[in-house]
């Protein structure tokens, strides 16, 4: 559990109360700049415009006022028998919010907005009506599209793990992978099919999916999507679904260009926000201001040497930026690798896996890390490079803090 110490050291333009801060400040010096992803890249470089204020958030740490009790439990909810089976198999007992309201909603085939902080459980609010669906319907087929190969991976994971025993398959569509075996295996029938918008159109022109045959369509994280340059792709692929399609879309944000988006796919869609403020009420949200004459990269190796740093996602801007940090920190002697755009699929994966098992203790990654990732224990979010807007800022720190567990977010501010 992390407490906030009655020092004050910071206090931000516009605001009325002290904020604490680590007690640095620095040289505007930095490991990174613009990000980049997708077909276009992400171009914005707004992070100089984001009040520092809205980084210092002291966690709640008590929760008996809004403890929520679900209306719903899974054995209510009118799915196949062998579905709550397999539920119980994966350990689930209640309803997360967003799954106690969206799964009835999905169940009805209507179509679905979902909006609800990361780390609740959206994954699920989806994979679970639908999975009953294909049960009812064995030839039914349903495309999830998701920004990152990282979160395509982990939504397949997630499905085999409720499918298990339930004769039902899917396909994982990414790039950075050698496209043919997914060719080979898109000519069986696969229930769900759940990829990245590029590698997804690609195959799609191939003729190795026919659009026409799938009556659902997921799509998670859209406003990274739409960030990363892919919004031609979604726009190809939505254009050539049946118009009486079942369309869901989960998020933790809205922007206003996504509520476009939303008009244009949507068919008076049912709107579930279960998200009572930006960021988990028990990430623990603070500073670090660097001194004049100290190394911002001293700063953060000093950092990584206390004992509580035990499992730290950094963040930086660029891909060059993030290997190169990785590379500093791994000199030093701290067990870090990388993670970005640049990286092929292998070791991406790699240096996931060795995070998620704690085998190394800092894992440096660009936004492809912030959406949707769970990550057990990560006990502290570093931003090294300040994130390029609010909302990329919240998901950041969303890897922290997960399954109501506490966390520290902490973002370097010159």
């Amino acid at each position: 559990m992390f407490r906030q110490s009655s020092g004050s050291h910071f206090r931000a333009a516009g605001s009325h109360a002290p904020a604490r801060s680590f007690n640095y400040r620095a040289p505007k010096r930095s490991f990174g700049g613009r990000g980049g992803g997708g077909r276009n890249g992400n171009n914005r470089n707004m992070g100089d415009r984001i009040d520092p204020a809205r980084f210092v958030n002291k966690a709640v740490i008590t929760e008996t006022a809004d403890h929520f009790i679900p209306v719903n439990k899974f054995q209510d909810f009118k799915i196949d028998e062998t579905l709550k089976q397999a539920i119980i198999k994966k350990g689930y007992i209640d309803p997360t919010p967003i799954q106690d309201k969206a799964i009835p909603h999905v169940l009805q085939n209507v179509d679905v907005i979902g909006i609800a902080n990361t780390g609740t459980g959206k994954t699920a609010a989806f994979l679970i009506p639908l999975i009953n669906k294909v049960l009812h319907n064995r030839q039914e087929q349903i495309m999830i599209v998701v920004p990152t190969r990282e979160l395509a991976i982990q939504i397949d994971q997630e499905f085999k793990g409720f499918a298990k025993d339930l004769k039902m398959y899917s396909v994982c569509c990414v790039g950075g992978m050698n496209i043919f075996p997914q060719i080979k295996q898109l000519r069986y029938l696969n229930n769900f099919v759940i990829g990245t918008p590029g590698r997804l159109k690609d195959l799609i022109d191939r003729k190795n999916i026919t659009l026409s045959k799938f009556n659902t369509i997921v799509l998670d994280e859209a406003d990274r999507m739409l960030d990363m340059g892919f919004i031609q792709d979604m726009r190809a692929i939505m254009a050539g679904m049946p118009k009486t399609r079942q369309t869901l879309f989960f998020s933790a944000t809205v922007c206003p260009e996504i509520e476009k988006l939303i008009k244009e796919f949507l068919k008076e869609p049912v709107r579930i926000s279960v998200k009572n403020r930006d960021t988990a009420k028990n990430v623990d949200q603070d500073v670090i201001r660097v001194n004049v004459g100290k190394n911002k990269f001293d700063v953060l190796s000093d950092l990584l040497k206390q004992k509580e740093f035990c499992k730290v996602l950094v963040f930086g801007r660029t891909k060059h930026g993030v290997e190169r940090l990785s590379k500093l920190l791994s000199d030093r002697g701290f067990k870090a690798e990388s993670i970005h755009g640049n990286k092929n699929h292998s070791g991406r994966q790699r240096a996931l896996k060795s995070f998620k098992e704690n085998q190394i203790q800092v894992l440096v990654a660009t936004d492809v890390a912030a959406r949707g990732l769970d990550i057990p224990d990560v006990s502290h979010v570093i931003n090294f490079d300040l994130p390029a807007t609010y909302d990329d800022y919240v998901h950041r720190i969303g890897r922290t803090g997960r399954s109501n567990k506490m966390g520290k977010a902490l973002t370097f501010v010159d």
